[in-house]
Parts: structure tokens; C-alpha cells; sequence
């Protein structure tokens, strides 16, 4: 038998996700709650539908979760971590309000939170805090006694998040020609925001051009470009690039996009091309739409061969890697002197974010921080 691994104070951990639909007729349902409060007209919603209706109306993130769940629950149970796991979403079921009553229900008081999401930025971890604040006010309404939530720190440079994406792009670089594969242009890829979130996103001391939300996906992106150097013996160039940009034209969001960074390459005479998509833990729509279908038909256009790497999904490091996590942040939370592990030039990130990380547009309360209303 392992030997018993120390999580205390911590009593439950919480996958919490963006959700998906499961099936057509979920699909606007879906989509106003993700839009809920903007006015968005029904017919408008069903138009930007069409991403998931090309793929019978299930989006695979669910799917994805599920298999997130079962590898953290083998790894937990492999190593002698007693440490149950449960699942929330923000956008669909299972809600998140839900799943926080039921852990309630269950005795649970102190929950450790995984958000899908490894990067700063107000979409990427506060809004998640936001709605971990949301969740609690409604149990409070009913009486419930609330547990104490803490989530775990951002994971982008953690090396069982980053390693498997070496791999996927060795493997891609792999399955190109071979008479184009040292010449491979390596594009790593991550969700457009808003200029304006980006130039916030972390700590107030890391606000400016880009933010913590760029400066990280460079430092991931310089780290796997190293390792894949180390591997394959081939410097090969790459970008940051963006991708899945929605919202009103005039707004200025993050740039290039990935189908005019193709475009610009082939223009250059880059003979091939392999999309990273560093910005994401699975194949979710977003990967399987922008990337594995729209910048994909780009580069056939083009006549500019392409492959896309994996994203990190359920692979066994990157449970490992949550492990590594909750057993970091428990024995923080005992007092223990820990060394969090992390690759790159940036160090681990925070623990507790400040006041002022990531701000919203209009306040709104935020669990999990040091702005926290519950304590």
C-alpha cells in the first residue's frame, strides 16, 4: 500500500470548468448562459451555435472532464491521496452551484478548487472566482454552512502541464514531410482577449502592455521551444498567436490571429506549419473549431501544410502535476516551508490573488482571493 499523502487541512477537491453542450437542443440554452446580461437576441445566439451543431451539438469538453476526473482519482488513489474529487461548471450541468451544495451536503468545509483554465486573466481565473462567490451567496441564502474555498495556483509552467505539450509537438513536427519538417514554423496558440484585459490581467504590479496573461504564454512558449530544440536538434522559429476572438469589431483584442498568421507565412516562403495550442488543457471547441477546422482549411488554401499538437488533456503527468499541487498548497496551509515546482523564467505564481488581479469591469464580489467576502 502507498504511504498515506497529507492534504489536511484540505477535505475535497473541485474540478471547476466552463461546461458545454451535450446536444442540439442544448446548444442556445448553453449559449445564454454564457451570455446572460449582454442582450444577445436569440436568433444571433443560434448563428454563433453553428461551431457546435457542426459537431452534433456536443461539445467534447464534458467528455473531457470526465476523463480529467477519472485519471486524478486513479493518480490519488495510486499514491495514497485521500482527497475526494468532485465536478462543477460554471455555463452548464453539472452547475457549479450544485455541486457546491452537494459537497456541503457530504461534510465537506475545506475545498481546493481546479480551475481549466492555467493562465491570468479576469475570463481565466477571477470570473471563475466570481462565480465561485455567486455559488456561495445562493447556498448562504438557503441556510447552508458555508465550506471555506481555496484555488490552486495557476499551473501554466508547472512541468506536468508543460512537458506533454513538448511532446505534442515533437510528435507533430514528426508527422510533417520530411522534406518541410526542419523549415516547420511553430505557432503556439491561445485565446484572443480584449487588449484591455490583457494589459491587467495579474498582480496590479504586473499590469502594463500585455500583462501577466501574455507574459506567460511567451514564457511557456520560449520553454517549450527550448525543449523541443533539445530534442529534435532544430531551432525551429516560432509566435504567439491568437485565436477564437468574439465581441464588437471596434474593441482592439490580442493579435495576430491564427488564419492571418498562416497567411503570413506561407508569404514568407515558411514551408510548414505546426499549431501549439499552449493556451488550452483540452480539445475542446475551440481547438476542434478554430484550429482543427477554420485555420486548417486556411492552410489548405494556402497549399501550406499544417499538423496541430494535443493539448494536455488527461494525460497521467498532468494529474500528477494536480497532485503536486494540492499537496503544495496543503502544506502552505499548514505552515510548511514547500517548493513549488515550476519551469521558465517566472517563477510559481501566487497562491492568493491580490486585490486588484485581473480586475472586471464593474466590481462584483470574488471567492478565493484576498478580496474574498468569505473568509
Amino acid at each position: 500500500m502507498p504511504d498515506v499523502l497529507d492534504a489536511s487541512p484540505y477535505d475535497a477537491l473541485l474540478l471547476l470548468s466552463f461546461g458545454g453542450p451535450e446536444g442540439p437542443d442544448d446548444v442556445v440554452p448553453f449559449l445564454e448562459n454564457v451570455t446572460r446580461g449582454r442582450g444577445i437576441p436569440k436568433e444571433r445566439l443560434k448563428e454563433v451555435g453553428q461551431h457546435y451543431f457542426l459537431f452534433g451539438g456536443v461539445s467534447p469538453i464534458n467528455d473531457q472532464n470526465r476523463a480529467l476526473l477519472d485519471a486524478l482519482r486513479k493518480d490519488f488513489a495510486e499514491h495514497g491521496l485521500d482527497l475526494p474529487v468532485y465536478w462543477g461548471n460554471r455555463n452548464w450541468a453539472p452547475y457549479l452551484t450544485d455541486t457546491l451544495r452537494e459537497m456541503a451536503g457530504d461534510g465537506r468545509r475545506r475545498i481546493l478548487v481546479l480551475a481549466t483554465s492555467a493562465y491570468a486573466s479576469y475570463s481565466g481565473c477571477r470570473q471563475y472566482r466570481e462565480n465561485l462567490a455567486d455559488a456561495l451567496a445562493a447556498l448562504e441564502s438557503e441556510g447552508i454552512e458555508l465550506p471555506k474555498i481555496d484555488k490552486l495556483r495557476h499551473y501554466f509552467n508547472h512541468p506536468g502541464f508543460v512537458e506533454p505539450m513538448v511532446d505534442g509537438v515533437v510528435r507533430s513536427l514528426a508527422e510533417l514531410p520530411e522534406e518541410v519538417r526542419d523549415g516547420a514554423h511553430i505557432a503556439f496558440c491561445t485565446h484572443s482577449i480584449p487588449t484591455s484585459a490583457a494589459d491587467t490581467s495579474g498582480p496590479v504590479e504586473e499590469h502594463g502592455d500585455g500583462g501577466a496573461y501574455v507574459r506567460q504564454h511567451l514564457d511557456v512558449a520560449q520553454v517549450v521551444a527550448d525543449a523541443v530544440r533539445e530534442r529534435t536538434g532544430v531551432d525551429h522559429p516560432w509566435q504567439l498567436v491568437y485565436q477564437s476572438r468574439s465581441g464588437a469589431p471596434h474593441i482592439p483584442w490580442l493579435e495576430p490571429d491564427i488564419c492571418d498568421h498562416l497567411e503570413e507565412r506561407q508569404a514568407a516562403g515558411v514551408p510548414a506549419v505546426v499549431m501549439a495550442p499552449i493556451g488550452f488543457v483540452s480539445d475542446h471547441m475551440e481547438v476542434l473549431y478554430d484550429l482543427d477546422t477554420e485555420a486548417t482549411a486556411k492552410a489548405e488554401e494556402l497549399g501550406l501544410p499544417v499538423r496541430r499538437s494535443a493539448t494536455v488533456g488527461a494525460d497521467p503527468r498532468f494529474a500528477a502535476a494536480v497532485r503536486d499541487l494540492v499537496l503544495e498548497r496543503a502544506g502552505d496551509e499548514r505552515g510548511q516551508e514547500v517548493a513549488p515546482c515550476a519551469l521558465g523564467a517566472l517563477g510559481a505564481s501566487h497562491n492568493l490573488c491580490p486585490v486588484g488581479c485581473c480586475p472586471a469591469r464593474a466590481p462584483r464580489p470574488a471567492a478565493a482571493g484576498a478580496d474574498s467576502p468569505y473568509a
